[in-house]
């Protein structure tokens, strides 16, 4: 009988509870399912965006390759307005520096270059925007910025051979062929499979009267400062 009461106690002790609390329930599991349709919402606009970037980008795309810069630019002003954190605005802003480059367009290859290096998305877009850059500098002759852009990189990693290469470039600009030696053999030792170009770094070392041997033990140390 007590056994009973017991199980008639606790039942009206849950009755009471969720009179008390069944309001604050309900609400919850409202915010819950709210929460969930809007996230499910929110990935759908999302997917949306990065469609439409998509398009505007292969839009673009397909305008410089025919060598239309003009017809090209209102695609990649789209880009720039309505979807500046995209990937797609940092590949774009790319090909077209690019664009502007070989249609002899110097500065203002070297400003889209610099609003990916500030702005780009995702981040080592940031590195190859800088590289590219440092590569224009050393191409017009200003060896100290393209130096400069390169010290101030935040980050090597991944890039620690193109560095390198550069760096040699620039001392062999400024005739300082020893440092360049150094440089181009440090860029050799760190270089993978795949990125960079082998064959150019050994015909530069080549014409510097440097030997080759291709393994790592006879190429120079790494070097323990910069100037």
């Amino acid at each position: 009988m007590s056994d009973l009461y017991d199980t008639h106690e606790q039942g009206e002790r849950v009755k009471s509870w969720l009179r008390e609390n069944g309001s604050a329930i309900v609400m919850g599991l409202v915010l819950a399912f709210a929460l969930m349709f809007g996230f499910k919402q929110w990935q759908a606009w999302q997917t949306s965006k990065r469609q439409q970037a998509s398009a505007e980008y292969q839009v673009m795309l397909s305008f410089i390759e025919a060598g239309n810069m003009d017809a090209a630019v209102p695609n990649y002003e789209v880009l720039k307005s309505e979807y500046p954190r995209s990937a797609y605005t940092s590949m774009a802003a790319m090909m077209m520096a690019k664009a502007r480059l070989q249609a002899g367009q110097v500065d203002l290859a070297a400003t889209e270059l610099k609003n990916v290096m500030e702005k780009g998305q995702p981040e080592p877009m940031k590195v190859i925007a800088r590289e590219r850059l440092a590569r224009l500098k050393v191409g017009q002759g200003e060896y100290d910025a393209a130096l400069e852009l390169l010290r101030d990189a935040p980050s090597e990693t991944g890039f620690e051979a193109l560095f390198a290469e550069i760096r040699g470039d620039i001392y062999l600009g400024k005739g300082d062929t020893g440092r360049a030696v150094e440089f181009y053999r440090l860029a050799l030792e760190n270089i993978e499979e795949g990125v960079g170009n082998r064959e150019l770094l050994v015909i530069k070392l080549e014409a510097l009267g440097e030997t080759v041997e291709g393994t790592p033990e006879t190429q120079a140390e790494p070097l323990g400062g910069e100037v």
